[in-house]
């Protein structure tokens, strides 16, 4: 046996040359002495040469031959793998039917709100016909909006929506209760990066119960999407609004004052704020906020975009535009001051008849609910205890009360727990209470712009509504001035009222 495991050379073989073609480079002392090596010349032959037609033949034969065997192996593997192919398709298939549906449907499967029957005025139907969809807005914003109840944009909305979106600022004029909050909140909620870890949307409004209820519509309108709504008011816990500064906020609504107060102390950051929306604007342009305003917008950044919305713009509201704003666009829908919808009229009292007259309007309005105003504190908390005497439920509220108590009261009046409710100026501003249909000045106001703002709680987007002014000798002339003001006529009340004009 081979000790190195090598097999013997064959006969013939130099045992050196390591196989055929070794040639004599180490001659073999026992090889064959009749072999006789090949010349090197020399080039093999074939055997049974065929023809070029039958090579040609040939080699399509194998090629069939190759092709069917490879036709066979597939339709073995296919066979093998039918069971899982097919539900691999039946699921692609699944899933591209629900994908169509969805695009086609998602309108259909939405919890849309029955929709609102009753008339509407010229204030919120005079638009161009716009949709919603028509702004190319997300799905999912498009899905709060529906849900809300919201069905075309109201003119304001047609006007600042799509320039919003856009990035210019906006100088926006519009009558109360036309849809001015949907019109600022829907662009903040479309522009939001909810992947950016930041606040870039600053909402200022004036008072804490008009910051309650705009946060509140900012998360019914984005509740498909996954944006975080923070409200932050003077009066609550400063400690609370730090702990939640810590986690994710997106959008933040609030008043001047707090906001300021946590962005000097490094806690509300706002160098990420891209827009800055400035609601009931003429308001915070008093002297009461307008210097905590021009401090919080050096806390923005220099591309910051402004948006001011409002129903009644002062001198101090052009300054501002002059100083702060980059070429804005201005939109006056306010081609009249008062709204189409709202009847107004004028009792003509000494003050001691007052709440008699009061007691008359109760007995004989046909009243869903109401907002009674005075001028003062302590006039509001004796008229709400006079009106409890006469049987008739009422809350009241004003600027000195706890804030959890204005809370409180103020979500139990818009829940329809209370059919009265008598307050000051502090409820002028934006307040929307659907059911409000009569507004009472029990006291008459000062100036035009408080008068609007009044009587604008009732007729809310375009329905009807029922102001009532009573009016004393000292009022008589306010009151033909605030006419002249706003262009409009407050006639005498009539012994009768027709329910047609302020309850359809």
């Amino acid at each position: 046996m081979n000790p190195r495991g090598g097999r013997y050379p064959p006969p013939g073989m130099g045992g050196g040359g390591g196989g055929r073609g070794g040639g004599n480079m180490y001659p073999n002392p026992n090889a064959n002495p009749n072999f006789q090596q090949r010349n090197p010349q020399q080039q093999y032959v074939q055997r049974n040469p065929m023809n070029h037609q039958q090579q040609h033949q040939q080699q399509h034969y194998q090629n069939q031959q190759q092709i069917t065997q490879q036709q066979q192996w597939l339709r073995r593997s296919q066979q093998l793998a039918a069971s899982d192919s097919s539900i691999d398709e039946v699921e692609k298939t699944v899933q591209s039917e629900a994908l169509d549906q969805s695009s086609q449907d998602w309108k259909a499967r939405l919890n849309i709100p029955a929709p609102d029957t009753r008339y509407r005025t010229e204030d919120v139907t005079a638009t161009k016909g716009n949709e919603f969809e028509d702004y190319f807005l997300k799905r999912e914003l498009l899905m709060g909006i529906y849900e809300k109840g919201f069905e075309r944009p109201s003119p304001i909305q047609e006007e600042s929506i799509p320039i919003a979106l856009t990035g210019s600022d906006i100088l926006a004029r519009a009558k109360n209760g036309t849809g001015k909050t949907a019109a600022f909140c829907i662009p903040a909620l479309e522009k939001i990066d909810q992947d950016v870890n930041a606040i870039q949307v600053v909402i200022l409004v004036p008072t804490r119960e008009l910051a309650l209820q705009t946060s509140q519509i900012c998360k019914e309108l984005g509740k498909h999407l996954n944006i975080e709504v923070m409200v932050t008011t003077g009066g609550t816990s400063l400690k609370d609004d730090i702990m939640r500064l810590y986690q994710p906020v997106h959008l933040l609504v609030g008043t001047p004052g707090r906001i300021l107060d946590l962005a000097r102390k490094g806690i509300c950051v706002l160098k990420d704020c891209s827009m800055l929306i400035m609601d009931e604007a003429d308001k915070l342009l008093s002297p009461e906020f307008q210097p905590s305003i021009v401090q919080l917008i050096r806390f923005l950044p220099a591309n910051r975009q402004i948006l001011m919305f409002s129903a009644t713009f002062p001198v101090t509201v052009k300054d501002f535009k002059d100083r702060f704003l980059q070429k804005p666009y201005v939109i006056n829908l306010m081609d009249e001051l008062t709204l189409k919808g709202i009847t107004q009229f004028y009792a003509f009292v000494e003050e001691r008849q007052k709440l008699h007259c009061l007691n008359t309007l109760f007995s004989k309005l046909q009243i869903n609910q109401s907002i009674i105003f005075c001028n003062s504190v302590n006039r509001v908390e004796l008229l709400a205890k006079k009106i409890t005497e006469l049987g008739y439920s009422c809350f009241y509220i004003h600027a000195k009360m706890l804030q959890d108590h204005r809370n409180r009261v103020f979500h139990d009046f818009r829940n329809g727990a209370c059919r009265n409710l008598v307050c000051t100026d502090l409820f002028t501003r934006g307040i929307d209470i659907q059911a409000v249909n009569v507004v009472i000045n029990f006291d008459f106001p000062k100036n035009s712009e408080t008068y609007l703002h009044r009587v604008g709680r009732s007729g809310r987007f375009g329905h009807l509504g029922l102001a009532v002014n009573l009016i004393t000798f000292e009022d008589r002339f306010n009151l033909y001035r605030i006419e002249q003001e706003l262009g409009t006529e407050i006639k005498q009340i009539p012994p009768h009222i027709d329910q047609a004009i302020y309850c359809q």
